[in-house]
């Protein structure tokens, strides 16, 4: 059998040195906000050629904070592609903002700048840009959309650690990058964490104001904040993971590579451009019989996911909130897409199998 994932094989070959500094963390005595975290948020924000970046409980948080940062109205509207995962509706959902669906470009799966100014009202106030499954999207012409309506830029990086556009790496298009280092990612940790990245100072301040109870001295509190600190244990996992990060990436992309030459031409594959480094959190394919492709696959020991099975409009939660917003592109991406194994531990061979099998169908 084929694994879609493997957490314990993916993260083998970091287990000697994951033990050394879990020792470190554990005799220090200093778990919350330590030299660990310091240490992290100063080498992951220098790797995304940021100025400051804030580690935080997990993703969503980071997006919670971001536009908690900007202290928007309730009501006011925040641009999101409309095929992204739920957790960056539910930020601007939390915030008690507006989400206004915009349609992805079918053929990147991003939000399709083209399709933004369209969506744009007197109450829009930011674009929550989705960089998904390791894509960055166009920022150039989002950034300036973005500067001449004076709206505030989001990203959210969960799936693309180290991709960029045109040489620049997400988290530093938009006055907030907001990370996620859940255990699949290409930068995953043992365990819920995120992060903030940002140029701006007094930003950078704010969220670590917000990700601390609202306070910067102790007791002292002076805004309403919240719990959402990086624990010293998984910065120091990450800070061992961070120093492989770009030869993860390559090695991802040298798998994806081997797909996109010998899958036949049945399938939509992703596209490419000179433009994109793309670092295939997760490499996907679009089929008109998806859901028997996928069946014939595990049929033959191939595990595959689906990213994901549900838009976000359809969801039930989000009845009364997405439900009146159509979103047909979505739809049919979520209709047609499927997930084929990437991981770290996959070998070349695994992958020339998946190719076979998928070919034969």
């Amino acid at each position: 059998m084929i694994e879609y994932e493997n957490l314990g094989k993916a993260n083998q070959p970091f287990f000697e040195e994951y033990q050394q500094v879990f020792q470190q963390v554990l005799k220090n005595g200093w778990y919350i906000l330590g030299e660990n975290v310091g240490k992290f948020e100063q080498e992951f924000g220098s790797y995304c050629n940021t100025r400051f970046c804030s580690g935080t409980a997990n993703g969503l948080d980071a997006l919670i904070l971001s536009l908690k940062a900007f202290q928007f109205n309730p009501g006011d509207e925040v641009i999101v592609p409309s095929n992204t995962y739920i957790a960056t509706i539910l930020a601007i959902v939390h915030n008690n903002l507006k989400p206004v669906l915009v349609e992805p470009d079918i053929r990147t799966y991003n939000i399709d700048p083209d399709k933004i100014e369209e969506k744009i009202s007197q109450r829009t106030k930011a674009i929550l840009v989705v960089h998904l499954y390791g894509k960055v999207c166009e920022m150039d012409k989002i950034t300036a959309i973005a500067n001449k309506h004076s709206l505030k830029i989001i990203e959210d990086c969960a799936q693309a650690h180290g991709a960029s556009f045109k040489g620049i790496r997400a988290g530093n298009f938009g006055h907030f990058g907001a990370f996620s280092f859940y255990p699949t990612k290409n930068f995953g940790a043992l365990g819920d964490a995120g992060a903030v990245t940002t140029n701006d100072e007094e930003l950078h301040n704010i969220i670590n104001t917000l990700r601390n109870y609202g306070s910067k001295i102790k007791y002292h509190n002076e805004l309403v904040g919240y719990n959402s600190r990086l624990d010293e244990v998984q910065a120091a996992l990450l800070l061992v993971k961070l120093k492989q990060l770009d030869k993860l990436n390559q090695y991802k992309r040298k798998l994806a590579q081997i797909y996109h030459e010998r899958l036949k031409n049945d399938f939509i594959k992703p596209c490419r451009h000179s433009d994109y480094y793309d670092v295939y959190h997760i490499y996907n394919i679009r089929h008109e019989q998806r859901d028997k492709l996928k069946e014939y696959l595990l049929q033959n020991e191939i595990k595959t996911e689906i990213h994901y099975p549900i838009a976000p409009n359809k969801q039930k939660a989000m009845i009364g909130i997405l439900d009146e917003q159509a979103a047909p592109i979505a739809e049919e991406i979520h209709r047609t897409t499927l997930s084929l194994p990437i991981s770290f531990f996959h070998t070349e061979s695994d992958i020339e199998k998946v190719i076979t099998i998928a070919n034969r169908f």
